[in-house]
């Protein structure tokens, strides 16, 4: 079985087109291959019309992480969710925090990784006594052959399906892994289309559809941006993107990340701390409930207020729970109840 698995697997979703040539329909860059030839995510590959994946249960990274480090913070508090990921990835964001296995492919033309099966990677996650499974750290999208597999396995054992994701998958490829996929942080960049196509080489409209496909579809979203100093920290730009995110549910949680100087944005310098907190007050102005600073420890942001009574129900310090006063979803002092994920 190890020996099958360690082959190439066939890519799902996708189209055969005239000369050999196909159409992956996995994400909206919707790339059309020639034979010989990758996709913008050069993890997956067009053989004689035959779309490959070059990822499958190739496990460049494997953690036990708390669920709180996705960030999520209305999905099961305090748990373990063993996270995992293949290099690859259909961005080229210039401030990717794991560039080195993200764009591994493109960077160092090469695939790097262990050979694990779904059932493998199950197995890991029960030995760790994880809640979830998060397919993360780079973009779960471009390798969602083994997500997939792996999550119809871990939703048959009673663990959840998380994704950490850009957001650029296709419709389609969300309705393929219902109802196995039961949250999701969507890392929205920034609410400008310049800045997707200048930072991130993709577009913002097919973002905001997939979070609104996420919502349709009953999974638990939360929202991540992260704030670079001069390039999407205008107040202008901030309020556009809350109050879009409050119009579609204003549960929703948002976290506001602070930035530090990485891969080729090592000039711009780190986010002031006031910016995060002036965007969290900017979130909340738009009419969300739930805004989250992260990335600065110990900042009053990081915990979970009562959106009724304004009473701290979760109190964490980084990504660690210390202090949990839910009861069973609802606040303590007022009896109100605060949205999210909080059982098995």
């Amino acid at each position: 079985m190890q020996e099958e698995f360690r082959k190439v697997k066939e890519a799902y979703l996708y189209q055969k087109k005239e000369e050999n040539k196909v159409r992956c329909l996995l994400c909206n860059h919707q790339c059309l291959i020639k034979h010989g030839e990758r996709g913008l995510c050069h993890v997956r590959e067009n053989r004689s019309g035959v779309l490959l994946s070059l990822v499958y249960g190739k496990i460049i990274a494997g953690h036990v992480d708390p669920i709180e480090k996705k960030p999520l913070f209305h999905f099961l508090p305090g748990s373990l969710s063993y996270s995992i990921a293949t290099a690859g990835c259909n961005f080229r964001c210039a401030f990717c925090q794991n560039a080195d296995i993200s764009q591994m492919p493109v960077d160092s033309n090469r695939i790097a990784g262990r050979d694990s099966s779904p059932l493998e990677i199950l197995k890991e996650a029960m030995d760790s006594h994880a809640s979830s499974i998060s397919y993360t750290y780079t973009e779960p999208t471009i390798y969602f052959e083994t997500a997939l597999d792996t999550a119809r396995l871990a939703t048959q054992k009673g663990l959840k399906n998380v994704f950490v994701t850009n957001g650029y998958m296709t419709k389609r490829c969300l309705q393929e892994i219902d109802p196995h996929l039961h949250a999701a942080n969507v890392d929205l960049k920034a609410f400008s289309d310049r800045f997707y196509r200048d930072l991130c080489g993709a577009k913002l409209n097919p973002v905001l559809r997939t979070m609104e496909t996420m919502k349709e579809m009953g999974i638990w979203l939360e929202v991540t941006t992260l704030l670079i100093p001069g390039l999407n920290d205008s107040e202008e730009e901030l309020k556009g993107l809350a109050r879009f995110l409050a119009e579609l549910d204003s549960v929703i949680p948002w976290h506001i990340s602070r930035f530090h100087p990485t891969y080729r944005l090592n000039h711009v310098p780190s986010t002031p701390v006031e910016s995060v907190r002036r965007a969290r007050d900017i979130g909340f102005e738009a009419g969300l409930e739930y805004v989250y600073t992260g990335n600065v420890p110990g900042e009053k942001g990081e915990n979970t207020f009562c959106s009724s009574c304004r009473e701290s129900v979760i109190e964490r310090i980084g990504f660690r729970v210390v202090g949990n006063r839910l009861k069973n979803g609802k606040c303590p002092s007022c009896g109100a109840d605060i949205p999210g994920v909080w059982s098995t």
